[in-house]
């Protein structure tokens, strides 16, 4: 559903909004009508210039290399927090903020009476070996106890045991009552354990995954099949964990060829990589502070630092689109450096207006009152701001100045760049050395033949 609906608004994007803007003409942005161009950069960077991102790319221009480094150790020192994240798992009843009922009455349930009554684990395993399972199943401490899934029960239950190696059924009962007998189906018996904890907790879930690896030892590879509540979290979160694993680098790798194919460069996208790496890592820091230190959460989903990857990456992508995109072509008539300068001035209130437009979208989740949304809302609400903020304002600029027409390489801008040709020497933009490099600079006809 969601990639159907980014494709019709791509297309209404690219036709409808076009038309419409076309039909209304500057009455379209009403009642902020523009009447002059934005603020422009003027030749020589000492002279006064007008608007904050005219004053932020001069800044840039003079402290390059200490804002990229400055910013990239603050964004680092953050992600250090990323250690101390508790991204396993956390009990259903943890899921809900605030009061609930649920969770009362499985506190309870688990002061009366086994923790584990409510979500029984079940385990299928073949009717020669049910002494064997069983045998598995008391010697676990997280089991209270144990039974066998009967149709001749009145519960559905009777009881079983081990007794000189065999599988013994009990039933309460007067004496002389029938002996019970285990529902058999496909020559398979189905167990049913109760757990110690609570069946929604992590201690359950390590109980069942222990009591997997027992009756792989013990019985062989796949001949007890072990199912219930407690194991479907336990696979959901480890199959959450096996995707961050695997989607993350494949988001990495397929939003590097879209960057490469888009600015005709190598060395451009994989710089722009490392930031949105980076700032993804600050943010999940920074989260995972405010989480468990702040907020006192027990935990989060699996899934949630892939969620927030999706979203910080997507967005991150978008940004740097609308900044490097914008660079290039000033590039092309400025140069390099100059371009990137013009390119921050240009796109700046965009990128921050577009930022400032999802923090608000995505912290409004975090108003109700479930952990998985509220986590998610901090993480990429937070992230976009960084991204917006440091990371697209501060570092990508001051760090493709740094190193100037480099960044395209291998493309044909990296030899030529530019009309104008670019300033290798980042001071002498900034004191208004400009003459010479203009007046070596190719002409716009053969801008076009390139």
């Amino acid at each position: 559903i969601a990639s159907i609906g980014i494709v019709f608004a791509m297309l209404s994007a690219l036709t409808f909004l076009p038309a419409l803007l076309a039909l209304f003409g500057k009455a379209a942005f009403w009642p902020f009508i523009p009447k002059k161009p934005l603020a422009d950069l003027p030749e020589d960077l000492t002279q006064p210039v007008r608007g904050f991102w005219a004053r932020l790319a001069r800044f840039v221009a003079r402290h390059a290399r200490a804002t990229w480094i400055i910013s990239t150790l603050v964004l680092l020192v953050a992600s250090v927090g990323v250690l101390q994240l508790k991204a396993d798992g956390v009990p259903s009843s943890d899921l809900v903020l605030g009061a609930s009922e649920a969770r009362d009455g499985q506190d309870a349930l688990a002061e009366h009476f086994p923790a584990g009554s409510g979500s029984p684990m079940y385990v299928i395993v073949p009717e020669d070996r049910v002494a064997d399972a069983v045998t598995v199943l008391t010697d676990a401490d997280g089991i209270d106890s144990v039974a066998a899934a009967s149709a001749d029960a009145a519960a559905g239950q009777i009881g079983v045991e081990v007794q000189d190696g065999e599988a013994v059924y009990t039933l309460a009962g007067p004496p002389g009552a029938e002996t019970p007998t285990p529902t058999v189906s496909g020559g398979d018996v189905m167990l049913v354990a109760t757990l110690a904890d609570e069946a929604d907790s992590l201690e359950a879930e390590d109980t069942v995954r222990e009591l997997r690896e027992a009756f792989t030892s013990e019985l062989g590879d796949g001949v007890a099949l072990v199912g219930g509540a407690t194991a479907v979290d336990l696979d959901t979160n480890d199959t959450s964990i096996r995707d961050r694993t695997l989607i993350i680098p494949v988001i990495l790798v397929v939003v590097l060829l879209i960057l490469m194919l888009l600015l005709r460069s190598i060395l451009a996208p994989v710089l722009l990589i490392l930031s949105v790496i980076v700032s993804f890592g600050a943010a999940l820091g920074v989260s995972a502070f405010v989480f468990n230190d702040l907020l006192g959460f027990p935990g989060a989903d699996p899934a949630v630092p892939l969620y927030g990857f999706v979203f910080l990456v997507a967005l991150g992508v978008d940004y740097n689109i609308f900044l490097m995109s914008r660079v290039r072509e000033e590039s092309l008539v400025h140069g390099t450096r100059r371009g990137i300068l013009r390119g921050l001035v240009a796109t700046g209130g965009v990128i921050t207006s577009a930022g400032l437009v999802l923090a608000a979208t995505f912290a409004a989740l975090g108003v109700i009152p479930i952990l998985f949304l509220a986590q998610i809302a901090f993480i990429v609400a937070f992230g976009v701001l960084l991204d917006t903020f440091v990371v697209r304002s501060l570092l990508v600029p001051a760090l493709t100045y740094d190193i100037g027409p480099a960044i395209w390489w291998p493309s044909k801008l990296w030899r030529t760049d530019g009309r104008r040709g670019d300033l290798h020497n980042s001071s002498e933009e900034v004191t208004g050395g400009t003459a010479e490099a203009a007046s070596s600079a190719p002409t716009r006809r053969s801008l076009r033949r390139r």
